[in-house]
């Protein structure tokens, strides 16, 4: 801080004299800006209603995320069903032109050639559907895990709530079980976690790709002078090891299906 001595004087933009005494007294007044005041948390019945109120925002903000989870897993599944429609619409419209042609050329060279060029295009497009199904099923595990994830949450809000969720509030294999309403270690009932995946979406497009690769299989055999019933042989084989393939595929791909391998955890609600 620049100090101007006694004798001299200060000249400001009006031309007026200032007194020097007058000028470092005031700019010895001066002080640096302090920072921000200390918080000081409210006490009693204050504290109360700041309390309060956080957990109303935290109640809010996790309730926010879970529908936005709920939206997520809408979409997700909206996605399968089209994609599955789709596939077996482009296959019904194949099966039709099909049976035209085969009319039209009395299953002569032109139905083998049209055979041959339409059905790998749809089993192409099944396999596609297949795997994209089955990574919607991981990211449906992935939304239901958030989802009892912020139940927990719930329940350190209020414990209370406990006795009013069905659904799952653990990221254990106990409590993702129980939100997609399957119990595979109840001693009561059919292990469905064992089961339930031969009657999924994506086991029924897997049979179908396995059906399609096996009248493809079936036609190039009988085009190279092999008789009926051996042909018949060789497509059935043919429709067990794509099934067996792709059923390989999807087990070792699906997060449930490693959740249930590897979490054989009994279930403490089942009854004994």
């Amino acid at each position: 801080m620049r100090e101007v001595r006694p004798e001299a004087s200060v000249t400001d933009g009006s031309s007026r004299r200032l007194d020097a005494g007058s000028y470092n007294a005031a700019m010895a007044g001066e002080r640096m800006p302090e920072g921000p005041p200390p918080v000081v948390l409210p006490t009693g019945p204050d504290a109360a209603a700041t309390d309060v109120a956080r957990r109303a925002l935290r109640v809010q903000m996790l309730a926010t995320e879970h529908w936005s989870l709920l939206a997520t897993r809408s979409m997700s599944w909206n996605e399968a069903f089209a994609r599955a429609s789709m596939f077996l619409s482009l296959l019904t419209g194949a099966v039709v032109a099909l049976a035209l042609v085969a009319q039209a050329t009395a299953f002569g060279e032109g139905f083998v050639l049209f055979a041959l060029l339409t059905l790998p295009v749809v089993l192409f497009i099944g396999l596609a559907t297949y795997v994209r199904l089955l990574e919607i099923n991981n990211e449906d595990y992935v939304w239901v895990r958030g989802m009892n994830r912020l139940r927990g949450a719930y329940l350190e809000i209020d414990p209370e709530l406990a006795q009013y969720f069905i659904t799952g509030a653990t990221e254990d294999a106990v409590g993702i079980f129980r939100t997609f309403g399957t119990h595979p270690s109840s001693a009561s009932g059919l292990d469905t976690g064992r089961f339930h995946a031969f009657v999924t979406t994506p086991s029924t497009i897997a049979f179908v790709d396995a059906m399609l690769a096996a009248v493809l299989v079936a036609i190039v055999v009988v085009q190279l002078r092999m008789a009926m019933l051996p042909a018949a042989g060789i497509g059935v084989l043919a429709f067990l090891v794509c099934g067996a393939a792709l059923a390989l595929f999807g087990y070792r791909s699906q997060a449930m299906a490693a959740l249930y391998r590897e979490s054989r955890v009994p279930d403490q609600d089942a009854p004994a």
